[in-house]
């Protein structure tokens, strides 16, 4: 009986300290530290909540970069993949599609991050060439000089991430931070 009590009283310690204690000073180090992304990396314009720079959007105007495909229609919440296999007739149909519809952009080499889905169905990051494809069809759409659009391309270069620790992961564009300053554009 002894050994039972000593064994509730630990359980009751733990649960306090891992369940309760750890959280809370793990949350607040979050918040001192690393407000921002503890908050969600929420990106506001003129005061409304417009997204988070974690989480893709969609875009289908063509006045913006428009995102990677995802599978979940860019809802986090079931965040996830087709699952779709090599010989899915399903997606070779989707990349035919997307390839079609960026090859009318006047691409020959449609990139790879345009043509299938992310994992998740919710990166929010671009290539650096779906990018740079993507100048001439935002230029057109909103009327653009080239000077303008001269404008559009030090934009993306300007919103280039780089590698983590530069070498974990390729150089990318965040797609909302991009069509975010896209909007100063004049």
């Amino acid at each position: 009986m002894k050994n039972l009590f000593s064994a509730l009283r630990l359980l009751l310690i733990m649960t306090v300290l891992t369940g309760i204690v750890y959280p809370l000073i793990i949350t607040g180090i979050g918040q001192i530290v690393f407000s921002r992304q503890a908050n969600g990396s929420i990106i506001t314009v003129d005061g409304k909540i417009i997204g988070s720079e974690l989480v893709g959007q969609k875009f289908v105007s063509n006045r913006y970069f428009w995102s990677r495909p995802s599978a979940i229609d860019y809802n986090p919440m079931p965040s996830g993949a087709t699952n779709f296999g090599p010989t899915s007739a399903a997606l070779r149909d989707a990349v035919q599609e997307r390839r079609e519809q960026f090859r009318n952009l006047g691409g020959s080499a449609v990139p790879a991050d345009m043509l299938f889905a992310s994992a998740s169905g919710i990166d929010p990051h671009i290539s650096l060439e779906a990018a740079r494809l993507q100048i001439n069809r935002i230029a057109n759409a909103r009327g653009f000089r080239a000077k303008q659009k001269e404008k559009i391309a030090e934009l993306v270069e300007g919103f280039i991430e780089r590698p983590q620790v530069s070498i974990f992961g390729e150089p990318r564009v965040n797609v909302l931070l991009l069509n975010v300053a896209l909007d100063q554009v004049k």
